[in-house]
């Protein structure tokens, strides 16, 4: 009989095999590495918690799937505060030259259209553009068809361009 999570050199090994390709996939959702290393660490505390529950083979799934639902929770929440946040009147440094100005608008437009785009899109496009990973390898990371990262590339891709060419 294989040895199952509750023991702790495959939990280990889990960890090992999985700790960075999970918080890098979490990061590139939400852009921020403190957030990104609670999501993971929360996810394996909940890999322990269910050791008995999860199989070896199913550990991986597991872990990607229970971070990202954490994260999606989080961004509910932060959406709500967002909300709350916009009823705020918006502050102007008058000191800046118009051009940090116009640097800072688009900055804020280019991080808008990439936040505009589906979840699938931006994980995608962040995998490769930011963390330099090729499509197959995105494809393994995300569980799905290499061709389906093609097309998730191409749609980011169209996307930006109206959004950004708009601008």
């Amino acid at each position: 009989m294989a040895d199952n999570v509750c023991s702790e050199k495959v939990y280990n090994q889990i960890y090992y095999n999985w700790g960075k390709p999970i918080f890098h996939f979490i990061f590139f959702k939400c852009g921020d590495e403190a957030q990104a290393n609670d999501l993971v660490q929360e996810a394996f505390i909940k890999l322990w918690q269910n050791c008995e529950k999860v199989p070896e083979e199913k550990a991986k799934s597991f872990l990607y799937t229970v971070a990202n639902n954490m994260f999606l929770n989080e961004v509910a929440h932060k959406k709500v505060v967002l909300k709350h946040a916009q009823l705020q009147p918006n502050k102007v440094n008058k000191q800046s030259p118009e051009y940090l100005m116009e640097e800072k608008q688009f900055e804020e437009k280019l991080q808008n259209a990439i936040a505009n785009l589906t979840e699938a899109q931006r994980t995608a496009f962040l995998l490769n553009r930011i963390e330099g990973k090729k499509y197959a390898e995105i494809a393994e990371i995300l569980e799905i068809s290499v061709k389906a990262v093609e097309k998730r590339m191409s749609q980011a891709l169209a996307s930006l361009r109206k959004e950004i060419d708009e601008f």
